[in-house]
């Protein structure tokens, strides 16, 4: 089971706002998930962005894989570079 970390839409028309989640990589955008780690959003002033860094490690160490758009996000908030400091 290849597990992913993405983006999962959420909001009304022309207002979205999404949570991090991670799921299996065959099941669609917005549907079943294992577990949510985090919310994103881009419409606010200023944008909100939260991520629970224990549990995103866990799953970064236990080999998911995120997406670009996740990847950028990590990054942002300073996860991505703890997790390449640990793997070392």
């Amino acid at each position: 089971m290849a597990v992913k970390i993405r983006l999962k839409r959420m909001g009304a028309k022309k207002a979205p706002f999404y949570r991090l989640v991670v799921a299996d990589g065959r099941s669609p955008r917005d549907g079943r998930f294992i577990e949510e780690i985090g919310y994103y959003n881009p419409v606010q002033e200023p944008e909100v962005l939260e991520i629970n860094e224990e549990k995103a490690l866990k799953w970064l160490g236990n080999g998911a894989q995120p997406s670009e758009t996740a990847k950028a996000l990590l990054k942002r908030a300073g996860l991505w570079s703890k997790f390449t400091e640990s793997k070392k």
